[in-house]
């Protein structure tokens, strides 16, 4: 079930300042972790998990729905099948 607080132009916004993110700064050293860009702000926090980044949010009394990328890897989670 989607989220009624969440719009697919979110998901393209969160996009776009993450791309313009990684141009702006080097990530080499954040390689792994985890990054949670807001839609609204434009603010990225990151930590080593997605729970990392919502309790770090939490901290700050921060609780709308945010958009998680992985540093260095093209996709967030892959589930993998059985062999």
């Amino acid at each position: 079930m989607r989220d009624p607080r969440w719009d697919p132009a979110d998901s393209v916004k969160c996009r776009q300042v993450w791309e313009a993110y990684q141009e702006a700064h080097d990530l080499s050293e954040r390689h792994g972790q985890t990054a949670g860009i807001d839609p609204k702000s434009g603010r990225i926090w990151f930590g080593e998990s997605m729970e990392d980044v919502v309790e770090q949010r939490a901290a700050e009394g921060l609780k709308s729905p945010i958009f998680f990328e992985r540093v260095g890897h093209a996709t967030y989670f892959l589930k993998g099948g059985r062999r």
